[in-house]
Protein backbone atom coordinates (compact mmCIF):
# COMPACT_ATOMS: atom_id res chain seq x y z
CA UNK A 1 0.00 0.00 0.00
CA UNK A 2 1.10 3.50 -0.80
CA UNK A 3 2.57 5.19 2.35
CA UNK A 4 0.21 7.84 1.87
CA UNK A 5 -3.34 6.40 1.57
CA UNK A 6 -5.16 6.02 5.09
CA UNK A 7 -6.00 2.58 5.60
CA UNK A 8 -9.93 3.95 5.55
CA UNK A 9 -9.55 5.42 2.32
CA UNK A 10 -8.46 1.95 1.03
CA UNK A 11 -11.39 0.25 2.88
CA UNK A 12 -13.70 3.01 1.07
CA UNK A 13 -12.62 2.13 -2.78
CA UNK A 14 -12.90 -1.77 -1.36
CA UNK A 15 -15.84 -1.34 0.11
CA UNK A 16 -17.54 0.53 -2.86
CA UNK A 17 -16.29 -2.21 -5.41
CA UNK A 18 -17.47 -5.14 -3.20
CA UNK A 19 -21.45 -3.85 -3.54
CA UNK A 20 -22.47 -4.45 -6.92
CA UNK A 21 -24.25 -1.95 -8.55
CA UNK A 22 -25.16 -2.60 -12.55
CA UNK A 23 -26.93 -0.11 -14.17
CA UNK A 24 -30.36 -0.38 -12.66
CA UNK A 25 -29.39 -1.95 -9.14
CA UNK A 26 -27.66 1.55 -7.53
CA UNK A 27 -29.33 1.15 -4.34
CA UNK A 28 -27.27 -0.76 -1.90
CA UNK A 29 -24.43 1.18 -3.33
CA UNK A 30 -26.32 3.96 -2.57
CA UNK A 31 -27.69 3.12 1.05
CA UNK A 32 -23.71 2.46 1.58
CA UNK A 33 -22.67 5.94 0.66
CA UNK A 34 -25.29 8.17 2.11
CA UNK A 35 -24.37 6.45 5.92
CA UNK A 36 -21.02 6.72 4.99
CA UNK A 37 -21.57 10.69 4.46
CA UNK A 38 -24.06 11.10 7.73
CA UNK A 39 -21.69 9.28 9.32
CA UNK A 40 -18.97 11.97 8.56
CA UNK A 41 -21.06 15.21 9.08
CA UNK A 42 -22.53 15.72 5.87
CA UNK A 43 -25.80 16.45 4.75
CA UNK A 44 -26.64 12.84 2.24
CA UNK A 45 -29.75 11.66 0.95
CA UNK A 46 -30.79 9.79 -2.38
CA UNK A 47 -33.14 11.89 -4.41
CA UNK A 48 -35.63 11.24 -6.80
CA UNK A 49 -34.05 9.92 -9.43
CA UNK A 50 -31.89 7.78 -7.38
CA UNK A 51 -28.86 9.54 -7.21
CA UNK A 52 -26.63 10.08 -3.69
CA UNK A 53 -26.40 13.30 -2.56
CA UNK A 54 -23.81 14.94 -0.17
CA UNK A 55 -23.44 18.52 0.61
CA UNK A 56 -20.28 20.09 3.02
CA UNK A 57 -19.30 23.67 3.12
CA UNK A 58 -20.81 27.06 3.57
CA UNK A 59 -18.52 28.57 1.04
CA UNK A 60 -20.01 31.40 -1.41
CA UNK A 61 -18.94 29.54 -4.48
CA UNK A 62 -19.83 26.12 -5.42
CA UNK A 63 -17.83 22.67 -6.65
CA UNK A 64 -20.03 20.14 -7.82
CA UNK A 65 -18.54 16.59 -8.28
CA UNK A 66 -20.59 14.67 -10.71
CA UNK A 67 -19.52 10.94 -10.36
CA UNK A 68 -21.43 7.73 -11.29
CA UNK A 69 -22.56 4.46 -8.96
CA UNK A 70 -23.53 2.58 -11.60
CA UNK A 71 -21.07 -0.16 -13.61
CA UNK A 72 -20.82 -2.36 -16.19
CA UNK A 73 -22.54 -5.52 -15.78
CA UNK A 74 -20.05 -8.30 -14.10
CA UNK A 75 -18.76 -8.49 -10.67
CA UNK A 76 -15.13 -9.15 -10.51
CA UNK A 77 -14.04 -10.48 -6.69
CA UNK A 78 -12.18 -7.58 -5.14
CA UNK A 79 -8.69 -8.35 -4.04
CA UNK A 80 -5.23 -6.81 -2.92
CA UNK A 81 -2.84 -7.98 -5.66
CA UNK A 82 0.66 -6.74 -6.21
CA UNK A 83 -0.31 -3.27 -5.05
CA UNK A 84 -3.53 -3.27 -6.84
CA UNK A 85 -6.71 -3.29 -6.22
CA UNK A 86 -9.29 -5.23 -7.94
CA UNK A 87 -12.84 -5.07 -9.06
CA UNK A 88 -15.83 -3.85 -10.92
CA UNK A 89 -16.01 -0.08 -11.10
CA UNK A 90 -12.27 0.28 -9.43
CA UNK A 91 -11.43 2.20 -12.59
CA UNK A 92 -14.78 3.22 -13.73
CA UNK A 93 -15.89 4.74 -11.83
CA UNK A 94 -16.56 4.32 -8.29
CA UNK A 95 -12.44 4.86 -8.30
CA UNK A 96 -13.17 8.62 -8.75
CA UNK A 97 -15.89 8.49 -6.07
CA UNK A 98 -13.57 7.05 -3.68
CA UNK A 99 -10.85 9.68 -4.28
CA UNK A 100 -12.89 12.52 -4.29
CA UNK A 101 -14.26 11.39 -1.02
CA UNK A 102 -11.61 10.90 0.56
CA UNK A 103 -9.52 14.13 -0.53
CA UNK A 104 -12.32 15.75 0.74
CA UNK A 105 -12.27 14.54 3.98
CA UNK A 106 -9.07 15.28 4.34
CA UNK A 107 -9.36 19.40 3.56
CA UNK A 108 -12.74 19.17 4.71
CA UNK A 109 -11.98 21.70 7.62
CA UNK A 110 -10.19 23.90 5.97
CA UNK A 111 -12.59 24.43 3.07
CA UNK A 112 -13.53 27.98 1.59
CA UNK A 113 -16.05 25.96 -0.91
CA UNK A 114 -19.84 24.61 -0.65
CA UNK A 115 -19.27 21.11 -2.12
CA UNK A 116 -21.94 19.19 -3.27
CA UNK A 117 -21.68 15.23 -3.88
CA UNK A 118 -23.44 13.56 -6.62
CA UNK A 119 -22.86 10.04 -7.43
CA UNK A 120 -25.57 9.63 -10.15
CA UNK A 121 -27.16 6.20 -11.48
CA UNK A 122 -27.79 5.34 -14.89
CA UNK A 123 -24.23 7.10 -16.83
CA UNK A 124 -23.93 3.68 -18.33
CA UNK A 125 -26.70 3.57 -20.39
CA UNK A 126 -28.55 5.16 -23.17
CA UNK A 127 -30.42 7.54 -21.54
CA UNK A 128 -28.32 9.22 -18.12
CA UNK A 129 -31.28 9.34 -16.21
CA UNK A 130 -29.22 10.84 -13.01
CA UNK A 131 -27.18 13.62 -14.78
CA UNK A 132 -30.57 14.69 -16.68
CA UNK A 133 -32.39 15.04 -13.43
CA UNK A 134 -28.98 17.25 -11.74
CA UNK A 135 -29.17 19.41 -15.09
CA UNK A 136 -32.16 21.02 -14.25
CA UNK A 137 -31.63 21.51 -10.60
CA UNK A 138 -28.14 22.74 -9.76
CA UNK A 139 -26.20 25.88 -11.27
CA UNK A 140 -22.23 25.56 -9.96
CA UNK A 141 -19.50 28.11 -10.49
CA UNK A 142 -17.40 25.06 -11.22
CA UNK A 143 -18.22 20.88 -12.14
CA UNK A 144 -16.08 17.87 -11.70
CA UNK A 145 -17.00 15.34 -13.78
CA UNK A 146 -15.13 11.74 -12.01
CA UNK A 147 -14.37 9.61 -14.46
CA UNK A 148 -10.70 7.78 -14.85
CA UNK A 149 -8.08 10.29 -16.51
CA UNK A 150 -4.89 8.67 -14.71
CA UNK A 151 -3.60 11.30 -12.01
CA UNK A 152 -1.71 13.33 -13.83
CA UNK A 153 -4.35 14.12 -17.08
CA UNK A 154 -7.14 15.96 -17.08
CA UNK A 155 -10.08 15.17 -19.81
CA UNK A 156 -11.61 18.24 -21.17
CA UNK A 157 -14.24 16.46 -23.75
CA UNK A 158 -16.03 14.03 -24.68
CA UNK A 159 -17.22 12.64 -28.26
CA UNK A 160 -21.04 12.28 -28.59
CA UNK A 161 -23.29 9.25 -29.46
CA UNK A 162 -25.70 8.06 -31.86
CA UNK A 163 -26.58 4.28 -31.01
CA UNK A 164 -28.94 2.61 -32.64
CA UNK A 165 -30.31 -0.87 -34.05
CA UNK A 166 -30.31 -2.05 -37.72
CA UNK A 167 -33.02 -4.82 -37.89
CA UNK A 168 -33.80 -6.31 -41.52
CA UNK A 169 -36.84 -8.97 -42.04
CA UNK A 170 -37.83 -10.56 -45.04
CA UNK A 171 -39.60 -13.82 -46.32
CA UNK A 172 -37.82 -16.87 -46.44
CA UNK A 173 -36.20 -17.92 -49.47
CA UNK A 174 -33.81 -20.64 -50.40
CA UNK A 175 -29.86 -20.14 -50.07
CA UNK A 176 -29.67 -20.94 -53.20
CA UNK A 177 -32.36 -18.29 -54.82
CA UNK A 178 -31.24 -15.12 -56.34
CA UNK A 179 -33.09 -12.43 -53.47
CA UNK A 180 -29.91 -11.74 -50.59
CA UNK A 181 -30.50 -13.01 -47.09
CA UNK A 182 -31.82 -10.47 -44.44
CA UNK A 183 -27.65 -11.24 -42.56
CA UNK A 184 -26.51 -10.61 -46.15
CA UNK A 185 -28.45 -6.72 -46.05
CA UNK A 186 -27.47 -6.29 -42.87
CA UNK A 187 -23.93 -6.95 -43.50
CA UNK A 188 -24.01 -4.47 -46.36
CA UNK A 189 -25.45 -2.22 -44.52
CA UNK A 190 -22.92 -2.40 -42.11
CA UNK A 191 -20.47 -1.68 -44.52
CA UNK A 192 -22.43 1.35 -45.94
CA UNK A 193 -22.06 2.76 -42.56
CA UNK A 194 -18.57 2.67 -42.56
CA UNK A 195 -18.61 4.26 -46.16
CA UNK A 196 -20.56 6.95 -44.83
CA UNK A 197 -18.16 7.53 -41.73
CA UNK A 198 -15.35 8.21 -44.55
CA UNK A 199 -16.94 10.35 -46.77
CA UNK A 200 -18.21 12.47 -43.50
CA UNK A 201 -14.72 12.60 -41.95
CA UNK A 202 -12.75 13.40 -45.30
CA UNK A 203 -9.34 12.79 -43.74
CA UNK A 204 -9.98 13.63 -40.44
CA UNK A 205 -9.10 11.68 -37.18
CA UNK A 206 -8.53 11.67 -34.03
CA UNK A 207 -11.40 13.87 -31.77
CA UNK A 208 -12.67 15.67 -35.17
CA UNK A 209 -13.47 12.01 -36.97
CA UNK A 210 -16.89 10.10 -36.96
CA UNK A 211 -16.07 6.59 -35.43
CA UNK A 212 -18.62 3.90 -36.00
CA UNK A 213 -18.63 0.75 -33.79
CA UNK A 214 -20.52 -2.82 -34.59
CA UNK A 215 -21.89 -3.52 -31.31
CA UNK A 216 -23.87 -6.85 -31.35
CA UNK A 217 -25.28 -9.04 -34.58
CA UNK A 218 -27.57 -11.55 -34.38
CA UNK A 219 -29.77 -13.02 -37.26
CA UNK A 220 -32.72 -15.98 -36.86
CA UNK A 221 -34.71 -18.15 -39.28
CA UNK A 222 -38.03 -20.16 -38.77
CA UNK A 223 -38.74 -20.99 -41.51
CA UNK A 224 -40.68 -18.90 -42.64
CA UNK A 225 -38.92 -15.29 -42.07
CA UNK A 226 -35.60 -14.50 -41.72
CA UNK A 227 -34.59 -11.83 -39.53
CA UNK A 228 -31.27 -9.99 -38.91
CA UNK A 229 -30.00 -6.78 -36.21
CA UNK A 230 -27.25 -5.22 -35.85
CA UNK A 231 -26.14 -2.58 -32.72
CA UNK A 232 -24.41 0.07 -34.09
CA UNK A 233 -22.84 2.81 -32.08
CA UNK A 234 -21.70 5.72 -33.81
CA UNK A 235 -19.20 8.16 -31.68
CA UNK A 236 -20.12 11.59 -32.92
CA UNK A 237 -17.13 14.73 -32.96
CA UNK A 238 -17.67 18.31 -32.64
CA UNK A 239 -20.14 20.19 -34.58
CA UNK A 240 -21.99 17.12 -36.48
CA UNK A 241 -25.42 17.30 -35.76
CA UNK A 242 -27.67 14.22 -34.81
CA UNK A 243 -30.33 15.09 -36.61
CA UNK A 244 -28.11 15.46 -39.95
CA UNK A 245 -26.82 12.35 -39.56
CA UNK A 246 -29.69 10.22 -38.54
CA UNK A 247 -31.86 11.25 -42.08
CA UNK A 248 -28.39 10.06 -43.91
CA UNK A 249 -28.69 6.94 -42.17
CA UNK A 250 -32.16 6.34 -42.92
CA UNK A 251 -31.70 6.76 -47.16
CA UNK A 252 -28.95 4.02 -47.03
CA UNK A 253 -30.77 1.20 -47.50
CA UNK A 254 -34.99 1.08 -47.35
CA UNK A 255 -35.00 -2.13 -46.52
CA UNK A 256 -33.55 -1.52 -42.97
CA UNK A 257 -35.10 -0.24 -40.34
CA UNK A 258 -34.02 1.96 -37.78
CA UNK A 259 -34.72 2.45 -34.01
CA UNK A 260 -32.09 5.16 -32.26
CA UNK A 261 -31.40 5.87 -28.60
CA UNK A 262 -31.46 9.59 -27.70
CA UNK A 263 -28.64 11.21 -29.51
CA UNK A 264 -25.74 12.99 -27.29
CA UNK A 265 -23.89 15.76 -28.58
CA UNK A 266 -20.02 16.44 -28.18
CA UNK A 267 -18.64 18.91 -25.78
CA UNK A 268 -15.31 20.37 -24.81
CA UNK A 269 -14.14 22.17 -21.78
CA UNK A 270 -11.91 25.40 -21.72
CA UNK A 271 -8.36 24.66 -21.05
CA UNK A 272 -7.93 28.17 -19.01
CA UNK A 273 -10.03 28.13 -16.65
CA UNK A 274 -9.27 28.76 -12.52
CA UNK A 275 -10.56 24.76 -11.93
CA UNK A 276 -7.87 23.44 -15.30
CA UNK A 277 -5.08 25.76 -13.71
CA UNK A 278 -5.58 24.65 -9.78
CA UNK A 279 -5.25 21.13 -11.10
CA UNK A 280 -2.44 21.94 -13.22
CA UNK A 281 -0.49 23.18 -10.31
CA UNK A 282 -1.85 20.28 -8.47
CA UNK A 283 0.06 17.43 -10.37
CA UNK A 284 3.15 19.42 -10.70
CA UNK A 285 3.23 19.77 -6.91
CA UNK A 286 2.86 15.82 -6.23
CA UNK A 287 5.82 15.41 -9.90
CA UNK A 288 3.34 14.71 -12.49
CA UNK A 289 3.73 16.12 -15.96
CA UNK A 290 -0.07 17.38 -16.64
CA UNK A 291 -1.48 16.20 -20.38
CA UNK A 292 -4.82 17.13 -21.13
CA UNK A 293 -7.36 14.50 -22.64
CA UNK A 294 -9.93 14.40 -25.10
CA UNK A 295 -12.03 11.06 -25.08
CA UNK A 296 -13.74 9.15 -27.85
CA UNK A 297 -16.35 8.10 -25.08
CA UNK A 298 -19.18 9.78 -23.52
CA UNK A 299 -19.69 10.90 -19.97
CA UNK A 300 -22.43 13.10 -17.98
CA UNK A 301 -20.20 15.89 -19.03
CA UNK A 302 -21.66 16.05 -22.41
CA UNK A 303 -25.00 16.65 -20.70
CA UNK A 304 -24.24 18.57 -18.01
CA UNK A 305 -21.62 20.63 -19.43
CA UNK A 306 -24.10 22.61 -22.51
CA UNK A 307 -26.09 23.40 -20.02
CA UNK A 308 -24.10 24.58 -17.23
CA UNK A 309 -21.90 26.45 -19.22
CA UNK A 310 -18.49 26.61 -15.99
CA UNK A 311 -15.76 25.53 -15.84
CA UNK A 312 -15.54 21.72 -16.18
CA UNK A 313 -13.47 18.92 -16.45
CA UNK A 314 -12.94 14.79 -15.80
CA UNK A 315 -10.65 13.73 -13.04
CA UNK A 316 -9.88 10.35 -11.88
CA UNK A 317 -7.55 7.81 -10.90
CA UNK A 318 -6.93 4.66 -13.51
CA UNK A 319 -6.34 3.50 -17.01
CA UNK A 320 -9.71 3.71 -19.15
CA UNK A 321 -8.72 0.95 -21.20
CA UNK A 322 -9.59 -0.90 -17.92
CA UNK A 323 -13.16 -0.27 -17.89
CA UNK A 324 -15.64 -2.87 -18.48
CA UNK A 325 -12.65 -5.27 -18.65
CA UNK A 326 -12.49 -8.22 -16.58
CA UNK A 327 -9.22 -6.99 -14.99
CA UNK A 328 -10.41 -3.63 -14.17
CA UNK A 329 -8.04 -2.96 -11.80
CA UNK A 330 -6.59 0.46 -9.51
CA UNK A 331 -2.87 0.68 -8.39
CA UNK A 332 -3.22 2.05 -4.68
CA UNK A 333 -0.02 4.26 -5.87
CA UNK A 334 -1.91 5.54 -8.71
CA UNK A 335 -4.75 6.39 -6.33
CA UNK A 336 -3.34 8.08 -3.64
CA UNK A 337 -1.77 10.72 -6.29
CA UNK A 338 -5.27 11.22 -7.31
CA UNK A 339 -6.50 11.94 -3.44
CA UNK A 340 -3.39 14.15 -2.80
CA UNK A 341 -4.13 16.22 -6.09
CA UNK A 342 -7.62 16.60 -5.22
CA UNK A 343 -7.19 17.90 -1.74
CA UNK A 344 -4.92 20.61 -3.57
CA UNK A 345 -7.44 21.60 -5.44
CA UNK A 346 -10.15 21.79 -3.31
CA UNK A 347 -8.74 23.65 -0.88
CA UNK A 348 -6.65 26.35 -3.83
CA UNK A 349 -7.23 29.87 -3.87
CA UNK A 350 -8.39 29.64 -6.95
CA UNK A 351 -11.62 28.37 -6.51
CA UNK A 352 -12.68 29.80 -2.77
CA UNK A 353 -11.62 33.28 -3.37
Amino acid sequence: MDAELKPEEVKLLADLCRIPSPSGQEGEAAAYLVGFLRNRGWQAAVDAAGNVVGETGTGEKMLLFLGHLDTAPGYIPVRLERGCLFGRGAVDAKGSLAAFLSAAERVKAALKLRLVFIAAVGEETPFSPGAHYVRDRYRPDFCLVGEPSGWDSITLGYKGCLAFTARVRRPSGHSAGPEPSAAEIAVDFWRRVQALCAELNGGKNGFSALEAGLRELGSTNDGLTDEASLGISLRLPPGLEAGVLIERLKALDPRVKLSFFPAQGAYKGEKNTPLARAFLEAIRTQGGRPVFKLKSGTADMNIVGPAWRVPILAYGPGDSRLDHTPGEHLPLPEYARAVAVLAQVLTHPYLGA
